[in-house]
Protein backbone atom coordinates (compact mmCIF):
# COMPACT_ATOMS: atom_id res chain seq x y z
CA UNK A 1 0.00 0.00 0.00
CA UNK A 2 1.82 3.11 -1.23
CA UNK A 3 0.67 6.65 -0.61
CA UNK A 4 -0.78 7.19 -4.10
CA UNK A 5 -2.96 4.07 -3.93
CA UNK A 6 -4.00 4.97 -0.39
CA UNK A 7 -5.30 8.34 -1.61
CA UNK A 8 -7.23 6.62 -4.42
CA UNK A 9 -8.90 4.12 -2.07
CA UNK A 10 -9.88 6.92 0.32
CA UNK A 11 -11.13 9.08 -2.54
CA UNK A 12 -13.47 6.42 -3.94
CA UNK A 13 -16.02 6.48 -1.07
CA UNK A 14 -15.92 10.29 -0.96
CA UNK A 15 -16.49 10.48 -4.71
CA UNK A 16 -19.37 7.99 -4.49
CA UNK A 17 -20.87 10.01 -1.61
CA UNK A 18 -20.89 13.16 -3.72
CA UNK A 19 -22.46 11.27 -6.62
CA UNK A 20 -25.29 10.25 -4.25
CA UNK A 21 -25.62 13.79 -2.91
CA UNK A 22 -25.74 15.46 -6.33
CA UNK A 23 -27.93 12.77 -7.93
CA UNK A 24 -30.34 12.78 -4.98
CA UNK A 25 -30.52 16.56 -4.99
CA UNK A 26 -31.04 16.65 -8.76
CA UNK A 27 -33.87 14.10 -8.56
CA UNK A 28 -35.55 16.03 -5.75
CA UNK A 29 -35.26 19.53 -7.20
CA UNK A 30 -36.11 18.86 -10.85
CA UNK A 31 -39.04 17.21 -12.54
CA UNK A 32 -42.78 17.10 -11.84
CA UNK A 33 -43.03 13.45 -10.77
CA UNK A 34 -44.23 13.09 -7.14
CA UNK A 35 -42.07 9.95 -6.80
CA UNK A 36 -39.06 12.28 -6.64
CA UNK A 37 -39.98 12.91 -2.99
CA UNK A 38 -39.11 9.27 -2.31
CA UNK A 39 -36.19 8.70 -4.68
CA UNK A 40 -34.46 12.05 -4.13
CA UNK A 41 -34.03 11.98 -0.34
CA UNK A 42 -33.23 8.25 -0.26
CA UNK A 43 -30.50 8.49 -2.92
CA UNK A 44 -29.12 11.62 -1.24
CA UNK A 45 -28.78 9.96 2.16
CA UNK A 46 -27.26 6.77 0.72
CA UNK A 47 -24.23 9.03 0.52
CA UNK A 48 -24.11 8.90 4.33
CA UNK A 49 -23.16 5.21 4.13
CA UNK A 50 -20.39 6.13 1.67
CA UNK A 51 -19.02 8.70 4.14
CA UNK A 52 -19.02 6.11 6.93
CA UNK A 53 -17.15 3.76 4.59
CA UNK A 54 -14.63 6.57 4.04
CA UNK A 55 -14.12 6.66 7.82
CA UNK A 56 -13.47 2.91 7.79
CA UNK A 57 -11.10 3.17 4.83
CA UNK A 58 -9.18 6.03 6.44
CA UNK A 59 -8.89 4.15 9.74
CA UNK A 60 -7.31 1.11 8.11
CA UNK A 61 -5.18 2.86 5.47
CA UNK A 62 -3.52 5.25 7.90
CA UNK A 63 -2.35 2.25 9.91
CA UNK A 64 -0.95 0.61 6.77
CA UNK A 65 1.00 3.70 5.67
CA UNK A 66 2.02 4.56 9.26
CA UNK A 67 0.29 7.95 9.48
CA UNK A 68 -2.25 6.91 12.13
CA UNK A 69 -2.27 9.18 15.17
CA UNK A 70 -4.46 9.17 18.33
CA UNK A 71 -6.44 12.05 16.82
CA UNK A 72 -7.59 9.92 13.87
CA UNK A 73 -8.39 7.04 16.23
CA UNK A 74 -11.30 9.09 17.57
CA UNK A 75 -11.90 11.55 14.73
CA UNK A 76 -12.67 9.07 11.93
CA UNK A 77 -15.15 6.79 13.79
CA UNK A 78 -16.63 9.88 15.47
CA UNK A 79 -17.21 11.43 12.06
CA UNK A 80 -19.08 8.29 10.97
CA UNK A 81 -21.33 8.34 14.03
CA UNK A 82 -22.00 12.06 13.55
CA UNK A 83 -23.13 11.40 9.98
CA UNK A 84 -25.38 8.60 11.28
CA UNK A 85 -26.98 10.89 13.87
CA UNK A 86 -27.61 13.67 11.34
CA UNK A 87 -29.11 11.13 8.92
CA UNK A 88 -31.38 9.66 11.61
CA UNK A 89 -32.65 13.08 12.70
CA UNK A 90 -33.27 14.01 9.06
CA UNK A 91 -35.25 10.80 8.53
CA UNK A 92 -37.47 11.48 11.53
CA UNK A 93 -38.08 15.05 10.35
CA UNK A 94 -38.93 13.88 6.81
CA UNK A 95 -41.49 11.22 7.74
CA UNK A 96 -42.93 13.69 10.23
CA UNK A 97 -43.98 15.85 7.28
CA UNK A 98 -46.95 13.52 6.94
CA UNK A 99 -47.41 12.95 3.20
CA UNK A 100 -47.31 9.44 1.76
CA UNK A 101 -44.09 9.90 -0.21
CA UNK A 102 -42.29 11.53 2.70
CA UNK A 103 -43.50 8.75 4.99
CA UNK A 104 -41.73 6.17 2.83
CA UNK A 105 -38.51 8.15 2.33
CA UNK A 106 -38.35 9.21 5.99
CA UNK A 107 -38.56 5.68 7.36
CA UNK A 108 -36.06 4.38 4.79
CA UNK A 109 -33.61 7.18 5.66
CA UNK A 110 -33.83 6.17 9.33
CA UNK A 111 -32.88 2.65 8.22
CA UNK A 112 -29.97 4.11 6.24
CA UNK A 113 -28.87 5.87 9.45
CA UNK A 114 -28.80 2.51 11.26
CA UNK A 115 -26.60 1.09 8.49
CA UNK A 116 -24.33 4.13 8.76
CA UNK A 117 -24.02 3.52 12.50
CA UNK A 118 -23.11 -0.14 11.85
CA UNK A 119 -20.40 0.90 9.37
CA UNK A 120 -19.10 3.44 11.87
CA UNK A 121 -18.86 0.63 14.43
CA UNK A 122 -16.82 -1.31 11.86
CA UNK A 123 -14.52 1.73 11.69
CA UNK A 124 -14.27 1.70 15.50
CA UNK A 125 -13.45 -2.02 15.53
CA UNK A 126 -10.70 -1.34 12.95
CA UNK A 127 -8.78 1.08 15.17
CA UNK A 128 -6.30 -1.73 15.95
CA UNK A 129 -6.36 -3.32 12.50
CA UNK A 130 -2.55 -3.56 12.43
CA UNK A 131 -2.81 -6.46 14.91
CA UNK A 132 -4.74 -8.67 12.47
CA UNK A 133 -1.82 -9.53 10.14
CA UNK A 134 0.45 -9.71 13.20
CA UNK A 135 -1.81 -12.26 14.92
CA UNK A 136 -2.43 -14.18 11.72
CA UNK A 137 1.24 -14.52 10.76
CA UNK A 138 2.48 -15.31 14.27
CA UNK A 139 0.44 -18.51 14.53
CA UNK A 140 0.03 -18.00 18.29
CA UNK A 141 -3.36 -18.85 19.79
CA UNK A 142 -2.83 -16.72 22.92
CA UNK A 143 -4.97 -13.65 23.45
CA UNK A 144 -3.11 -10.57 22.27
CA UNK A 145 -2.82 -8.18 25.21
CA UNK A 146 -2.50 -5.24 22.81
CA UNK A 147 -5.88 -6.05 21.32
CA UNK A 148 -9.38 -5.42 22.62
CA UNK A 149 -10.45 -6.66 26.01
CA UNK A 150 -13.22 -9.26 26.12
CA UNK A 151 -15.65 -6.55 27.25
CA UNK A 152 -14.73 -4.17 24.41
CA UNK A 153 -15.06 -6.95 21.85
CA UNK A 154 -18.54 -7.81 23.12
CA UNK A 155 -19.60 -4.15 23.25
CA UNK A 156 -18.63 -3.63 19.60
CA UNK A 157 -20.50 -6.75 18.48
CA UNK A 158 -23.54 -6.16 20.68
CA UNK A 159 -23.77 -2.53 19.54
CA UNK A 160 -24.01 -3.66 15.92
CA UNK A 161 -26.54 -6.33 16.89
CA UNK A 162 -28.68 -3.66 18.57
CA UNK A 163 -28.66 -1.53 15.42
CA UNK A 164 -29.68 -4.58 13.38
CA UNK A 165 -32.43 -5.57 15.82
CA UNK A 166 -33.76 -2.02 15.76
CA UNK A 167 -34.05 -2.26 11.98
CA UNK A 168 -35.84 -5.63 12.21
CA UNK A 169 -38.31 -4.37 14.82
CA UNK A 170 -38.92 -1.23 12.76
CA UNK A 171 -39.55 -3.44 9.72
CA UNK A 172 -42.09 -5.61 11.59
CA UNK A 173 -43.93 -2.57 12.95
CA UNK A 174 -44.22 -1.02 9.49
CA UNK A 175 -45.38 -4.28 7.87
CA UNK A 176 -47.99 -4.73 10.61
CA UNK A 177 -49.57 -1.45 9.48
CA UNK A 178 -49.95 -2.29 5.78
CA UNK A 179 -53.72 -2.10 6.17
CA UNK A 180 -53.27 1.68 6.42
CA UNK A 181 -51.82 1.89 2.93
CA UNK A 182 -49.24 0.56 0.51
CA UNK A 183 -46.70 3.14 1.76
CA UNK A 184 -46.21 1.05 4.89
CA UNK A 185 -45.68 -2.08 2.78
CA UNK A 186 -43.00 -0.35 0.72
CA UNK A 187 -41.27 1.25 3.70
CA UNK A 188 -41.44 -1.95 5.78
CA UNK A 189 -40.10 -4.09 2.96
CA UNK A 190 -37.14 -1.81 2.28
CA UNK A 191 -36.47 -1.60 6.03
CA UNK A 192 -36.30 -5.41 6.00
CA UNK A 193 -33.62 -5.26 3.31
CA UNK A 194 -31.70 -2.67 5.31
CA UNK A 195 -31.99 -4.95 8.35
CA UNK A 196 -30.37 -7.71 6.29
CA UNK A 197 -27.44 -5.38 5.56
CA UNK A 198 -27.15 -4.42 9.24
CA UNK A 199 -27.17 -8.11 10.20
CA UNK A 200 -24.42 -8.75 7.65
CA UNK A 201 -22.33 -5.98 9.19
CA UNK A 202 -22.53 -7.81 12.53
CA UNK A 203 -20.41 -10.52 10.92
CA UNK A 204 -17.86 -7.96 9.70
CA UNK A 205 -17.52 -6.21 13.07
CA UNK A 206 -17.29 -9.52 14.94
CA UNK A 207 -14.67 -10.90 12.53
CA UNK A 208 -12.47 -7.80 12.81
CA UNK A 209 -12.79 -7.54 16.60
CA UNK A 210 -12.10 -11.25 17.19
CA UNK A 211 -9.08 -11.32 14.90
CA UNK A 212 -7.65 -8.25 16.63
CA UNK A 213 -8.05 -9.94 20.01
CA UNK A 214 -6.76 -13.22 18.52
CA UNK A 215 -9.71 -15.38 19.59
CA UNK A 216 -10.95 -15.99 16.05
CA UNK A 217 -11.29 -19.74 15.54
CA UNK A 218 -12.38 -22.31 12.98
CA UNK A 219 -16.03 -21.92 13.94
CA UNK A 220 -15.77 -18.20 13.21
CA UNK A 221 -14.15 -18.95 9.85
CA UNK A 222 -17.21 -21.01 8.86
CA UNK A 223 -20.04 -19.16 10.62
CA UNK A 224 -19.60 -15.46 9.80
CA UNK A 225 -19.33 -15.76 5.98
CA UNK A 226 -22.34 -18.09 5.93
CA UNK A 227 -24.32 -15.57 8.01
CA UNK A 228 -23.73 -12.82 5.45
CA UNK A 229 -24.61 -15.08 2.51
CA UNK A 230 -27.78 -16.10 4.36
CA UNK A 231 -29.03 -12.54 4.79
CA UNK A 232 -28.04 -11.59 1.25
CA UNK A 233 -29.99 -14.57 -0.08
CA UNK A 234 -32.99 -13.71 2.13
CA UNK A 235 -33.11 -10.18 0.69
CA UNK A 236 -32.82 -11.34 -2.94
CA UNK A 237 -35.46 -14.07 -2.52
CA UNK A 238 -37.73 -11.62 -0.69
CA UNK A 239 -37.45 -9.27 -3.65
CA UNK A 240 -38.16 -11.95 -6.26
CA UNK A 241 -41.19 -13.22 -4.32
CA UNK A 242 -42.54 -9.66 -4.00
CA UNK A 243 -42.13 -9.03 -7.74
CA UNK A 244 -43.92 -12.25 -8.68
CA UNK A 245 -46.60 -12.19 -5.97
CA UNK A 246 -47.76 -8.61 -6.65
CA UNK A 247 -47.80 -8.45 -10.44
CA UNK A 248 -50.08 -5.62 -11.45
CA UNK A 249 -49.48 -3.69 -8.23
CA UNK A 250 -47.03 -0.78 -8.34
CA UNK A 251 -45.61 -1.89 -4.96
CA UNK A 252 -44.10 -4.99 -6.58
CA UNK A 253 -41.31 -2.83 -8.06
CA UNK A 254 -39.97 -2.54 -4.49
CA UNK A 255 -38.74 -6.08 -5.08
CA UNK A 256 -35.99 -4.71 -7.33
CA UNK A 257 -34.74 -2.55 -4.46
CA UNK A 258 -34.67 -5.67 -2.27
CA UNK A 259 -32.53 -7.42 -4.87
CA UNK A 260 -30.18 -4.43 -4.83
CA UNK A 261 -29.98 -4.52 -1.04
CA UNK A 262 -29.17 -8.22 -1.26
CA UNK A 263 -26.33 -7.39 -3.66
CA UNK A 264 -24.97 -4.97 -1.05
CA UNK A 265 -24.98 -7.88 1.44
CA UNK A 266 -22.98 -9.96 -1.03
CA UNK A 267 -20.53 -7.07 -1.35
CA UNK A 268 -20.10 -7.11 2.43
CA UNK A 269 -19.51 -10.87 2.23
CA UNK A 270 -16.32 -10.19 0.25
CA UNK A 271 -14.69 -8.62 3.32
CA UNK A 272 -15.91 -11.24 5.76
CA UNK A 273 -14.85 -13.99 3.36
CA UNK A 274 -11.42 -12.44 2.82
CA UNK A 275 -10.77 -12.19 6.56
CA UNK A 276 -11.78 -15.84 6.95
CA UNK A 277 -9.75 -17.16 4.02
CA UNK A 278 -6.43 -15.49 4.81
CA UNK A 279 -6.52 -16.05 8.59
CA UNK A 280 -3.46 -18.20 9.40
CA UNK A 281 -3.39 -19.80 5.98
CA UNK A 282 -2.46 -19.12 2.39
CA UNK A 283 -5.27 -18.41 -0.06
CA UNK A 284 -4.17 -18.10 -3.66
CA UNK A 285 -7.33 -16.31 -4.80
CA UNK A 286 -7.30 -13.64 -2.08
CA UNK A 287 -6.53 -10.90 -4.61
CA UNK A 288 -9.57 -11.97 -6.66
CA UNK A 289 -12.08 -11.47 -3.83
CA UNK A 290 -12.29 -7.68 -4.49
CA UNK A 291 -13.98 -8.59 -7.77
CA UNK A 292 -17.14 -9.52 -5.81
CA UNK A 293 -18.18 -5.92 -5.00
CA UNK A 294 -17.20 -4.85 -8.53
CA UNK A 295 -19.59 -7.46 -9.94
CA UNK A 296 -22.38 -6.51 -7.54
CA UNK A 297 -21.90 -2.81 -8.37
CA UNK A 298 -22.20 -3.57 -12.08
CA UNK A 299 -25.29 -5.71 -11.49
CA UNK A 300 -26.93 -2.83 -9.58
CA UNK A 301 -26.11 -0.35 -12.34
CA UNK A 302 -27.19 -2.65 -15.18
CA UNK A 303 -30.44 -3.44 -13.38
CA UNK A 304 -30.96 0.30 -12.84
CA UNK A 305 -30.41 0.90 -16.56
CA UNK A 306 -33.09 -1.66 -17.48
CA UNK A 307 -35.51 -0.12 -14.97
CA UNK A 308 -34.84 3.37 -16.35
CA UNK A 309 -35.95 2.07 -19.75
CA UNK A 310 -39.02 0.41 -18.25
CA UNK A 311 -39.78 3.66 -16.44
CA UNK A 312 -40.41 5.33 -19.80
CA UNK A 313 -43.58 3.27 -20.02
CA UNK A 314 -44.46 2.64 -16.37
CA UNK A 315 -43.88 5.29 -13.71
CA UNK A 316 -43.79 2.63 -10.96
CA UNK A 317 -40.13 1.98 -11.89
CA UNK A 318 -39.08 5.59 -11.19
CA UNK A 319 -37.95 4.98 -7.60
CA UNK A 320 -36.20 1.59 -7.86
CA UNK A 321 -34.23 2.68 -10.94
CA UNK A 322 -32.74 5.60 -9.07
CA UNK A 323 -32.25 3.87 -5.72
CA UNK A 324 -30.37 1.02 -7.45
CA UNK A 325 -27.94 3.61 -8.81
CA UNK A 326 -27.17 4.70 -5.25
CA UNK A 327 -26.78 1.09 -4.14
CA UNK A 328 -24.31 0.54 -6.98
CA UNK A 329 -22.26 3.44 -5.58
CA UNK A 330 -22.21 1.76 -2.15
CA UNK A 331 -21.07 -1.54 -3.68
CA UNK A 332 -18.20 0.26 -5.41
CA UNK A 333 -17.22 1.84 -2.07
CA UNK A 334 -17.08 -1.68 -0.64
CA UNK A 335 -14.65 -2.62 -3.44
CA UNK A 336 -12.34 0.02 -2.01
CA UNK A 337 -12.63 -1.39 1.52
CA UNK A 338 -12.05 -5.03 0.56
CA UNK A 339 -9.05 -4.00 -1.56
CA UNK A 340 -7.61 -2.25 1.48
CA UNK A 341 -8.22 -5.36 3.60
CA UNK A 342 -6.53 -7.54 0.99
CA UNK A 343 -3.50 -5.24 0.96
CA UNK A 344 -3.32 -5.18 4.75
CA UNK A 345 -3.65 -8.93 5.29
CA UNK A 346 -1.53 -10.08 2.35
CA UNK A 347 1.72 -11.85 3.14
CA UNK A 348 3.36 -10.38 0.04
Amino acid sequence: MNYGISVLFRAIPVFMAFICFFLGGFIFLYGPDPAKYVAGPVVFFLGAICLALFATAGTIIRQLIHTYSPVFKYLLPGFGYLVAIVTFISGIWIFGLGTTNYLVSGHVICGVALITACVSTAATSSTKFYLIPQNSHSGSTEINKEGFTAVTEKILTVLTVLFALTAWVWCIVLLSRTSLGSAYLVAGTVMGGLACIASSLVALVASIARQIRNDYGEQDRKFWPKLVFFFGTISVIWGIVLILAMIGNAANTTGFIMIGLGLVCFSISSKVLLLAKVWRQEYALANRIPLIPVITALLCLFLAAFLFEEGLYDNAFFVPARVLTGLGAICFCLFSIVSILESGTSKK
